[in-house]
């Protein structure tokens, strides 16, 4: 509850608060020793399922109509965003010496809660995850705002309007909230069943996550999104539950990877924006509207910024929906991928690095 609350209280200063505060409460208990254990493994994955819905329900036919006309160098804008991730994580593999899991999720541009999500479930180290995703996020809040006031020396407004946020007695979108609280139960419960029993990595995210996108890409419902409280304490649990995994050891290896991997994220971050100028050519919108969808993650600062600067939150919404979708997709696949083709003394090694003893 404290941590939630510290959450709800630091939204207007610190980017994707109701995780980053816990992260650093679960954090404090853990290193002071006034908590030991994590969180309770049901509620862990129980808080995947409905980040899952969450995801696969940002995507939606307005959602695919506002990009169908920039189809093809919007996909491969995001092809080359995941080549970048990739090169990252194997320079961070090879130099920091870490298992491929752990380098892919950390590297990985987009969907920074569902990479701390799944990362137990790849056999990754979810407390370095966390630290490079979310070095990643206060790069991106930090320099957006002054990059775009860089851009828009004469400011034309593109269109769009402000998000509104929805008030937190609201669980789910929509206005029918019970019929909404029971679909998210429902995709919850019975995508992760399904995806077990396919065999999909992250079963628990990527099971609801799918069926949560059919159902809204298909109309088949809609309104039913987890927002307002509901969202808060979800991503609360995943946070925290990074926060207490935290040991002195862990903080020792972390010091000596924080530099490369502030590198690579600037580099990454760098890269991401010089593909917006071509963006920009090919579909003839503002540059500032393309820098503001190229940007590799930190989503809830891109929206914020793209609000104050007038640009056209639709399409950057949408191209930043589509490409977390992408990314949460492909990245467990391609975690099994490297994995089955790596050599065994090398996983071995992994293994043997990945979990910084307790």
């Amino acid at each position: 509850m404290t941590a939630c609350i510290a959450g709800e209280a630091a939204e207007s200063v610190v980017p994707a608060s109701h995780l980053l505060v816990p992260l650093v409460v679960g954090f404090a208990a853990a290193i002071s020793g006034l908590v030991a254990g994590k969180v309770p493994p049901s509620v862990n994955r129980g808080s995947q399922a409905v980040l899952g819905v969450m995801i696969g329900a940002s995507l939606s036919p307005t959602a695919l109509l506002q990009t169908a006309t920039a189809a093809v160098p919007l996909t491969i804008v995001t092809a080359l965003t995941l080549v970048l991730s990739l090169a990252a994580a194997a320079l961070l593999a090879v130099v920091a010496r870490l298992d491929h899991p752990t380098a892919l999720l950390g590297m990985i541009a987009g969907g920074s809660a569902a990479a701390v999500a799944c990362a137990e479930d790849v056999r990754a180290d979810a407390r370095l995850v966390a630290v490079m995703q979310y070095l990643r996020v206060a790069l991106i809040a930090a320099t957006a705002p002054v990059l775009v006031g860089w851009l828009l020396a004469s400011p034309a407004p593109s269109g769009g309007s402000p998000p509104v946020n929805p008030p937190a007695w609201r669980l789910v979108t929509g206005p029918h909230q019970g019929a909404g609280l029971v679909l998210v139960v429902v995709i919850a419960f019975a995508g992760t069943i399904a995806a077990g029993r396919l065999r999909l990595p992250s079963a628990a995210l990527l099971g609801p996550m799918l069926l949560a996108a059919t159902l809204t890409m298909t109309g088949t419902t809609a309104g039913f999104a987890p927002s307002g409280a509901l969202r808060s304490a979800l991503l609360t649990v995943i946070g925290l539950d990074v926060g207490l995994r935290f040991t002195r050891s862990a903080l020792s290896r972390m010091g000596r990877l924080l530099p490369l991997a502030l590198a690579c994220s600037v580099v990454v971050s760098v890269a991401c924006a010089m593909l917006a100028w071509p963006l920009s050519r090919l579909v003839h919108i503002p540059l500032t509207d393309a820098y503001l969808a190229t940007t590799p993650g930190g989503i809830n600062a891109v929206i914020g910024t793209a609000a104050a600067s007038n640009a056209n939150i639709p399409l950057i919404s949408s191209v930043q929906s589509l490409r977390l979708f992408c990314m949460v997709l492909l990245a467990p696949l391609l975690i099994r991928l490297l994995t089955r083709q790596g050599r065994p003394e090398e996983q071995a090694h992994g293994r043997s690095g990945r979990r910084p003893p307790t």
